[in-house]
């Protein structure tokens, strides 16, 4: 053996191996018990950074680990790879979004592939290939024949450079998420999947992910927000009809001061085909987003129509109806009453236009003439609202309820904040939507015999917008009906659903259909997936959902996608500045002292707070470059050694080089040496309890504790004379490091003449009874103070403790001859003398 591990040489040697002998490959028909491991699968934007590293190594650790437990491990990789960022590149770099897209991925699999990971390629999939989005139009087709897919005319936001609409979660600060344009508001045709139908099941399906981060469940609670409230209906004072409108307060509506419509209410829009002030303002409340925070911060802005309705409870109270900003269509009936002393925003707009505040919640009866100077919007006793004047808030709201529904004007529901999924997006890349436009048939299915329904491939990215719907010959096609000219739906999917059941298809892959119900189910639910918490709503709500509707259809039979969910913390990175204010990369400075420097020009440099690596700050790291110095071993050592892996943790060249140190130190732990049949029954012990520890620290997805174990074992086999406990503790050791530092491990192992590959030996199993200790620590006090410690065998007598404790050297210059009022023995824990 050489004195050093090299692991330029060792890493592609023992990947090669790996993958000549297909050590990763899961078998679906193995009578082992069954352990799916899935990291979140990435976008391939060009190369991999430190956060993918992260994350793959916890979850390449885990699926080792299980392998070596006895489980048949699934353990797969793929890429999220439709999206705006490949059109973006075809329009700046003049190429086909599919050559970039399939090119990063190249080069991604590759810098994987560097790092070791116990992945299963032969299941390898990219969703822009047609061999899996045709699979997807045929599910998007069983949930339209379900259905649990229709089409509607709805306000979206709409992005004017990226040319397609955004979801809500998509619009940050009033921009779109990539582009950065302010947001329009606009009505189009789009397809919608019918997720509020599961909303409540959504909820309640929560309960049971006790291994989900109590964060994310709350999270998901939140955004789905059920709440029970009062729906009712305002009649107009003209007799022209009625205004319906739902409220989660019906306990206020004696303080209703105005109703509010939408922009998009139809009696908003039949206002303004006659007056030509409210088509104008009606354009200018288009010119924003639809985001609940959006409209929570922008300028509430209101229109007076001129019209009033009645009051239910009192028919000769008038109330105006204004047309406001801040109501949308899609949400709700598109109009509701202000209450203006208990709502914020209500109360904002009365403010400003002059309407009615008045209190009808106070602390208590004598605090009913109080002025309203804010909204005040927690619960108290209902005031200044006749029959409901004394009672609680609770009270008051089903007091309400109940009148309404027995005057038949009104009824009590439940009702969500959750909305169904529009995924319909105007953009060339991505699932073309399984659907033919037939003016005589409507929407028609493209039949299955016709599927995938395959994008185009000469298309062009010269203007803005969607290339399908600029191309002369790809959406013309005679309807599969009645066989007219008829036109393909030229929206694609949104890429949500591309990534909203890949899990499935990673576990079956037949030709012929999505995947095998058998096969899959054999698999899932997911046993861990990892994966940032930013997913916590979007994606990880849609997957559940997909796989409820997949159920209800009747091609599945679970219920929930992932079994455990862990979100692991980012790698961060100080940041460079240099004086001009330009971003310098960590490669572009160094220290000099106590302070910064720009290596090329010598000027100082300002150091910036530790952050999130990103490319627009420059504070990244390249991984191919710290693996071609330190190794892919080093690499994963460092990822799982210096923080808890649910937080943030902080690229350091200290931490890296520590990794690094401590490779060499196994390798040379491993190195052949002289053995004697000297026993050493505490490494034994040591050894047993680490193996304990490892186990049950990666169980929990507590790496940097099981890392923390294992720098301890190293410790005390360096310090332990030659001997067959120490030879075994060895040869434990690299069995324990495998997961994490696989190619040193293997390296090791051949080295030291293993048999056949350390990935496929056992887990080590631990002796209970070496993890309890025959030996104790014994504090020993004096009036109370600790003066000394005494280690004794466990389970000794109160006797020979007080004895021992009464000998100590110390104890006895206390006692200066003097006799102990009285003794205090705690078998195996403490001694009090007290003088």
């Amino acid at each position: 053996m050489t004195d050093r591990f090299d692991p330029a040489a060792s890493d592609s040697r023992w990947q090669e191996r790996w993958e000549r002998d297909g050590c990763f490959r899961a078998d679906s028909a193995s009578a082992k018990p069954k352990s799916y491991v899935l990291e979140m699968f990435p976008y391939p934007s060009g190369r991999i950074h430190m956060g993918h590293v992260r994350n793959y190594t916890m979850g390449d650790v885990l699926a080792r680990y299980r392998r070596m437990q006895g489980f048949e491990v699934l353990h797969p990789m793929g890429w999220d790879a439709f999206g705006m960022p490949a059109e973006n590149a075809a329009m700046e770099k003049k190429v086909h979004p599919g050559a970039w897209t399939r090119e990063n991925i190249a080069t991604m699999r590759a810098q994987l592939k560097r790092l070791g990971f116990a992945l299963d390629w032969s299941r390898e999939l990219a969703t822009c290939e047609p061999d899996y989005y045709g699979h997807e139009q045929a599910l998007f087709l069983d949930l339209f024949e379900a259905g649990l897919v229709y089409r509607k005319e709805s306000e979206v936001n709409w992005d004017p450079v990226d040319m397609t609409v955004l979801a809500n979660e998509q619009v940050i600060d009033g921009r779109g998420w990539r582009s950065g344009a302010a947001v329009e508001r606009r009505k189009l045709n789009q397809w919608f999947l019918r997720i509020t139908d599961f909303a409540e099941e959504l909820l309640d399906g929560l309960g049971t992910l006790d291994q989900w981060p109590d964060k994310v469940r709350l999270m998901q609670e939140n955004w789905i927000g059920r709440s029970r409230g009062l729906q009712f209906r305002f009649a107009r004072a003209d007799g022209a009809g009625e205004i319906e409108v739902f409220t989660t307060r019906p306990d206020t509506i004696f303080g209703a001061s105005f109703v509010a419509i939408s922009p998009g209410h139809p009696i908003a829009e039949a206002l303004a085909a006659d007056r030509p002030d409210a088509a104008e303002f009606i354009a200018r409340c288009r010119q924003g987003g639809t985001t609940a925070a959006e409209i929570e911060t922008a300028e509430k802005l209101g229109f007076d129509t001129g019209l009033e309705v009645t009051h239910p409870l009192d028919p000769s109270w008038r109330l105006p109806v204004w047309i406001a900003n801040f109501v949308l269509m899609d949400y709700g009936t598109g109009a509701l009453f202000g209450v203006p002393g208990h709502d914020a925003r209500d109360f904002e707009f009365a403010t400003k236009y002059k309407l009615s505040i008045r209190r009808v919640v106070a602390a208590s009866i004598a605090d009913a003439g109080l002025a309203v100077t804010e909204a005040e919007t927690g619960a108290g006793v209902a005031v200044n609202s006749k029959f409901l004047d004394g009672m609680a808030t609770p009270a008051a709201a089903a007091e309400i309820i109940r009148r309404a529904e027995a005057a038949g004007w009104g009824r009590g529901v439940t009702q969500y904040r959750l909305r169904d999924w529009g995924v319909s997006r105007q953009r060339y890349w991505g699932t073309p939507i399984p659907i033919i436009h037939c003016q005589a048939c409507g929407a028609v299915p493209v039949p299955r015999a016709h599927l995938p329904v395959v994008l185009p491939e000469d298309v062009s990215f010269d203007v803005p917008g969607n290339p399908l719907d600029r191309h002369p010959a790809w959406s013309k096609v005679d309807c599969p009906s009645c066989g007219s000219p008829a036109r393909r739906e030229t929206d694609t999917l949104d890429t949500f659903v591309d990534s909203s059941w890949y899990f499935i298809r990673f576990s079956s892959q037949p030709g012929d259909r999505p995947f095998d119900q058998a096969e899959a189910e054999a698999w899932l639910p997911v046993g861990q997936y990892i994966g940032g918490v930013e997913h916590a709503i979007l994606h990880l709500l849609y997957a559940r959902f997909w796989t409820r509707a997949l159920q209800r259809i009747g091609r599945l039979s679970v219920q929930e996608p992932f079994k455990g969910l862990f979100t692991q913390g980012m790698v961060t990175h100080e940041t460079y500045r240099a004086g001009d204010g330009s971003w310098l990369s960590p490669g572009e400075v160094r220290r000099d002292g106590d302070d910064w420097v720009h290596i090329e020009s010598g000027h100082p440099v300002t150091a910036g707070r530790v952050e999130k690596m990103s490319k627009s700050k420059k504070n990244v790291v390249d991984p191919d470059t710290i693996v071609d110095r330190y190794g892919a071993d080093a690499v994963r050592w460092f990822m799982l050694s210096d923080s808890p892996p649910e937080r943030d943790l902080e690229w350091s060249i200290g931490g890296i080089e520590g990794a690094a140190r401590f490779v060499q130190r196994v390798w040379r732990l491993a190195q052949p040496g002289a053995s004697t049949a000297h026993e050493d029954s505490d490494l034994r012990r040591r050894l047993h309890k680490t193996v304990a520890a490892v186990g049950q620290a990666l169980d929990g997805l507590q790496f940097n504790k099981a890392v923390a174990s294992l720098y301890e074992l190293t410790s005390a086999i360096e310090k332990a004379k030659p001997s067959a406990d120490r030879a075994a503790a060895v040869q434990t050791l690299l069995k324990l490091v495998a997961p994490m530092a696989p190619h040193l491990a293997e390296e090791a192992w051949a080295q030291c003449g293993g048999s056949g590959l350390i990935a496929d030996q056992p887990w080590p199993e631990h002796d209970e009874a070496l993890l309890v200790d025959d030996q104790v620590t014994i504090a020993v006090q004096v009036n109370g103070k600790l003066r000394d410690t005494l280690t004794a065998p466990r389970g000794l007598t109160r006797e020979m403790l007080q004895a021992q404790a009464l000998g100590a050297e110390k104890v006895a210059r206390l006692l200066a001859g003097a006799e102990p009022k009285k003794v205090i023995v705690v078998p195996d824990r403490l001694v009090n003398i007290v003088l």
